[in-house]
């Protein structure tokens, strides 16, 4: 029988080899996730931020994307996340969307703002009012998009998630 904590460490250094190679060839920061399903990796993502111009494109959100991809659902229940770092907040809500069943981390959010990638301060305006937050949120046409939640609600073939 395979000893799981072999298989664990085993994910986790493909992650973090990921970071490193990834980073060291100009993609973005370093980090890397691998998304596992019964045992077998299903997805790779590393952050892409730079080579992509895109701020979203951090590795637990890639390898979200390409494992749903790969196995042809919004619902990664099944699955669980090796990433490199512990998650930043909108990785968070990324996995928690997805539905992982874990996440396993190597590097703490404090060890990451060590280096320049401090979150902290979006954990900082979540916990604010809105009418507070560093970036105006204003509510505007409140009546009319209600109407996109009213069709959604009577829509007889929706799916939830």
């Amino acid at each position: 029988m395979e000893n799981k904590q072999v298989r664990h460490e085993e994910f986790m250094r493909e992650a973090i080899s990921l970071s490193i190679e990834k980073m060291k060839e100009g993609y973005g920061g370093p980090f890397g996730a691998v998304i596992v399903r019964n045992g077998t990796i299903v997805a790779r993502g590393y952050n892409k931020v730079l080579h992509t111009h895109d701020p979203t494109a951090h590795a637990e959100v890639e390898a979200i994307r390409a494992a749903t991809q790969t196995l042809g659902t919004h619902d990664l229940s099944d699955c669980e996340i090796y990433a490199s770092s512990q998650p930043c907040p909108m990785c968070i809500g990324a996995i928690y969307w997805a539905r992982l069943s874990k996440v396993y981390y190597g590097n703490r959010h404090e060890e990451a703002a060590r280096i320049g990638f401090d979150d902290s301060f979006i954990y900082e305006e979540l916990e604010k009012p809105v009418e507070q937050r560093r970036i105006p949120m204003v509510q505007l046409l409140p009546e009319e998009a209600r109407k996109a939640f009213e069709a959604w609600e009577q829509k007889a073939d929706k799916q939830p998630y």
